[in-house]
């Protein structure tokens, strides 16, 4: 389909998500931005937070980061982080050890009580839509 746009994140141990999606968006260390297919290509700081993957399907997706770097063309994004954790899993028990690794992994790149507070909501709202 001609509206997508692949997605690449990446941390030292590995490719973490992998594939075509309608849209993503990420958090800058500026604030938080979406990316769509066609967007102006760009290299951008991302602070710790969560990236929301919207798929072919409009069903969203998230993975927290600590922080990283994002390489953005007309029709690829790539994502090098230092940590990540995808907050999905196939039964209730996993979903919330990711969502406490994810919410950890945050937690420990980041002072900012506010940021903390709004990424834990999403984080908390995540779960309550999967």
């Amino acid at each position: 389909m001609q509206d997508l746009i692949s997605l690449e994140i990446v941390t030292p141990l590995g490719m973490i998500y992998q594939g075509e999606v309608k849209s993503v968006t990420l958090p800058g260390s500026e604030g938080e931005f979406g990316v769509l297919r066609g967007h102006a290509s760009l290299v951008a700081s991302l602070k710790s937070g969560v990236i929301d993957v919207e798929k072919q399907d409009l069903k969203h997706e998230l993975v927290a980061i600590d922080a990283g770097y994002a390489k953005v063309d007309e029709n690829k994004v790539c994502v090098l982080a230092k940590g990540a954790v995808w907050v999905s899993g196939s039964s209730e028990s996993e979903i919330e050890k990711n969502l406490n690794n994810a919410k950890d992994l945050i937690k420990a790149m980041s002072s900012d009580n506010a940021a903390l507070a709004a990424t834990f909501s999403k984080l908390d709202n995540a779960k309550a839509n999967v």
